[in-house]
């Protein structure tokens, strides 16, 4: 299914720069983070990933099959480890304490099991045992007082003093009564709309980023080759395009360099440059690649080349700038509109999307270049190029492109009346079921309506009343309030994020805003309660990615590309897994080195300076303690240590934490509970 940014959506891509700006992403985050009160649990999994629906039935922690953080293996190991530990119980004490002990065992598989276990912030010790509720907790211990040398190794626990249990269920006390077990299950407001993407009062769609790379000039384009080694193409557009790896790293020399042929400048919204980049479908056989770029032809003259390259033999990872064959080449009235946009449809045939020349209006010619079925300005083309054509051309016309047969208009035309496709994808379906494949967006032989018309409303009212015009009308219109440029998108068909298959994601360069279409959401990013969760994912092909610039010029080096991330629900573990096909380099790996601050890292810095602000207060109401005096400078220093800070923070107390956690997470399990469990019949340790 081709999708296409100008002709669905109102307010095409004026005479604005062609990529993405993160400012108001960045001013997103900001302004979210300064809201901060207590970091509020949210669903979360020991691994730090958000919780899934396990692929086969789980038999032992059933409570947790439909959605939570354990697949059929975890189940079984926690089933095992349970059979151990009851071994140890007369026939009274299995039935007495069996619920019990399955209940604790059961929450490394629940969705809130980050929460239970203190494991939302790795720089923080992980607890033995999950929270418990007060009244459940003293009742365990009442009970099955026993088992907990068998739960746990730490001796904080085990040898907590009194019969009634109150220092244990001090230690396992979590300070947000709703997420301690067994409340956590009770509440209708945590557990409502588990695995659904999460929304703010607004409507907004709570997803997250990930950092994937950055110091990038003005990323305009990222495509993978489709042969199986899962790297990734991210075109500059100053004209060079860098090749990144499944683990992350970039190879320090480039696929590409045509920074001497490329016709761009440091002005701030240029929109010329090298503009899109795709790969031959059979890439893996023919090493073939298309290349589509601003620049001037002998005579000065400025023009679209579209170009036909081959991979290197010797290097797989280098481009052979010998190999360049021009297929066509368009000149361009103006800088502005110049399209970009390269991609095979299902039908293996090229599609290329222009602009209409620039300007304001199109106002080249009687109805502009965009209706002028003689240009190729303003237009969808088609073009086979495995095929040389009879006229010398190095491509051949499609015998069924709309219109081979009409007298003067270009016979490689497929669809026009279109002011500046900027950003277009093809919808090849569900990965399993194959559903949406249809080419239905793009209408063979339409027109789109500009320049009469820009999306719903009339532009040029004279054409706009002619009633012959008969042009498709877009399938999503938004008025100048919410955005005026939009970038484009993708529909995704990834596996990691299941909650987003289907929904059509785009972005707006004028407001910085993300949206999704099915029915059209906004996207909201950067929510501490939502994205509070450690680390990058490494990339993966399928996901849906985005390139995005904080100061939009083809030579600054602000570029950075971000991964979607749904916070909400993740695949199952084992399903997302690929297999790279080796490629072999020659150039030196650079790894990726984060910039961007994760929420933890800006929730940590606002929690230290929150403590630092209340010792400096408390210190200055005091006339006995002088900041000059060194002592008080230790005080200070203790005070500021000592003192409990907001939870999730990275600054958590660990009074109530010893150095083992669940089995397979950031702590490891002795063996055999610490070589002292013995088995049936003997006494308990």
């Amino acid at each position: 299914m081709l999708r296409t940014s100008t002709p669905s959506l109102r307010g095409g891509l004026r005479y604005w720069a062609p990529w993405l700006s993160s400012g108001i992403l960045c001013l997103c985050l900001t302004f979210l983070l300064g809201q901060v009160g207590l970091l509020q649990g949210h669903p979360q999994c020991l691994d730090y990933g958000p919780p899934f629906r396990p692929l086969l039935h789980l038999e032992f922690c059933s409570d947790y099959e439909s959605f939570g953080c354990c697949d059929q293996h975890k189940d079984r190991r926690i089933a095992a480890r349970y059979w151990d530990i009851m071994e140890y119980f007369d026939l009274k004490r299995h039935e007495l304490c069996g619920d019990y002990i399955k209940d604790i065992l059961c929450q490394e598989c629940s969705p809130y099991a980050a929460h239970l276990y203190d494991a939302e912030n790795p720089q923080t010790p992980l607890r033995n045992l999950p929270g418990l509720c007060s009244d459940y907790c003293s009742a365990f211990h009442s009970n099955c007082h026993s088992a907990i040398s068998l739960l746990t190794s730490d001796r904080g626990l085990q040898e907590s003093p009194g019969t009634d249990g109150a220092r244990f269920c001090h230690l396992l006390d979590l300070p947000d009564k709703d997420y301690c077990f067994p409340n956590v299950l009770r509440n209708d407001y945590l557990n409502r709309n588990l695995g659904v993407v999460a929304q703010d009062p607004r409507g907004c769609l709570q997803l997250c980023l990930s950092e994937v790379a950055n110091g990038l000039r003005n990323p305009v384009s990222m495509v993978h080759a489709g042969d199986g080694t899962h790297r990734f193409f991210v075109a500059e557009q100053v004209g060079v395009v860098w090749v990144y790896l499944p683990d992350g790293s970039r190879l320090e020399q480039p696929f590409l360099d045509l920074k001497n042929v490329v016709l761009t400048t440091p002005w701030i919204g240029d929109e010329r440059g090298f503009l899109g980049l795709a790969f031959h479908p059979k890439f893996r056989h023919n090493r073939k690649f298309y290349i589509y770029y601003s620049c001037l032809d002998k005579k000065k003259v400025e023009k679209i080349r579209i170009s036909e390259m081959k991979a290197s033999r010797a290097d797989p990872n280098k481009a052979d700038l010998k190999s360049e064959r021009v297929i066509l080449e368009i000149e361009e009235p103006a800088s502005n509109h110049n399209g970009g946009q390269l991609l095979f449809g299902l039908d293996g045939y090229m599609y290329i999307f222009t602009g209409d020349g620039g300007q304001a209006g199109d106002p080249f010619g009687m109805f502009g270049n965009a209706q002028n079925k003689s240009s190729l300005l303003g237009k969808v083309l088609r073009i086979d190029v495995n095929r040389a054509g009879s006229d010398g051309k190095r491509y051949r016309v499609p015998l069924d492109n709309p219109f081979v047969s009409e007298p003067g208009a270009h016979p490689a035309i497929y669809a026009y009346g279109v002011r500046n496709m900027w950003r277009c994808a093809v919808d090849r379906g569900d990965p399993v079921t194959h559903q949406g494949r249809e080419v239905d967006l793009i209408v063979k032989g339409g027109n789109y309506g500009w320049r009469a018309k820009e999306g719903f409303a009339c532009y040029d009212k004279k054409l706009c009343h002619n009633a012959s015009l008969d042009d498709v009308l877009p399938i999503y219109a938004y008025g100048h309030a919410v955005g005026k440029s939009v970038t484009g998108g993708y529909v995704y068909r990834g596996c990691e994020s299941p909650n987003l298959n289907g929904l059509y994601i785009f972005g707006d360069f004028m407001s910085g805003r993300l949206m999704a279409l099915q029915e059209k959401q906004d996207l909201c990013l950067g929510s501490t309660t939502s994205c509070a969760f450690p680390g990058l994912i490494t990339p993966i092909a399928r996901e849906l990615y985005f390139l995005a610039t904080s100061y939009p010029s083809a030579y600054a080096p602000h570029g950075s590309i971000y991964k979607f991330v749904d916070p909400s629900r993740r695949a199952p573990p084992g399903k997302c897994k690929y297999k790279p096909v080796p490629v072999r380099t020659k150039s030196k790996r650079i790894p990726f080195r984060p910039l961007a601050k994760t929420v933890l890292d800006l929730l940590k810095e606002q929690s230290e300076k929150a403590a630092r602000k209340s010792s400096n207060a408390a210190l200055a109401s005091s006339p006995s303690q002088g900041l000059s005096e060194k002592g008080s400078s230790k005080k200070l220093a203790s005070r500021a240590s000592g003192k409990e800070t907001l939870r999730g923070l990275g600054t958590k107390k660990k009074a109530s934490v010893g150095p083992q956690g669940p089995q397979g997470n950031r702590r490891k399990s002795p063996k055999s509970h610490g070589g002292r469990m013995r088995r049936a019949g003997r006494s308990l340790p």
